[in-house]
């Protein structure tokens, strides 16, 4: 399946939004207003915000930070080595085709490609039953509960040495 990650522009700006207004978006990001002019105005060291796309479509957001020098503090204080993920796919027609796990595939390898990264983060809301089982799947490890905002959450780790061993363990069982 050739996805692949490009930047956000200014021209994804109505289709950003119209993917924030899907039920299934809503439901995992209710809160959120992502002001995606003045996001994707800013140049933000430790920030990237992509649209993936399969075969040249977009089909969905990756938003990966570097939680310690990200500007909005969102994780709090926190030290070197992590990063942070938000993720969806667009359309609900594209639900349920692998997409998504293999978005988060790649910005996986793309964080542990860098040798300081040990942990990625993700804090699905505790409602998002969905959400955690797939999260699971993929090795992330449940932490804590925690309060976002107004939001109740679950922050789940995924650390490097758990995502190297699961490839030599899938590996050996080719």
């Amino acid at each position: 399946m050739p996805i692949n990650f490009r930047p956000a522009t200014f021209e994804d700006v109505p289709m950003l939004r119209h993917w924030d207004e899907q039920p299934h978006v809503k439901a995992s990001d209710p809160n959120d207003d992502w002001m995606w002019e003045e996001t994707l105005a800013r140049e933000m060291p430790g920030f990237e915000q992509l649209v993936a796309e399969l075969d040249g479509r977009p089909i969905g957001f990756m938003q990966i930070l570097d939680p310690e020098i990200e500007e909005s503090q969102y994780w709090g204080e926190m030290p070197a080595g992590y990063r942070a993920f938000d993720i969806w796919i667009g359309l609900e027609q594209d639900l349920g085709k692998g997409y998504g796990s293999e978005m988060m595939r790649l910005a996986i390898a793309q964080c542990f490609a860098v040798p300081e990264v040990h942990t990625i983060m993700i804090d699905p809301l505790v409602s998002n039953v969905r959400a955690h089982r797939f999260y699971e799947r993929l090795g992330f490890v449940r932490q804590e509960r925690r309060k976002f905002g107004t939001d109740e959450c679950y922050v789940y780790h995924l650390k490097r040495d758990d995502w190297e061993d699961s490839k030599k363990e899938r590996a050996s069982k080719r």
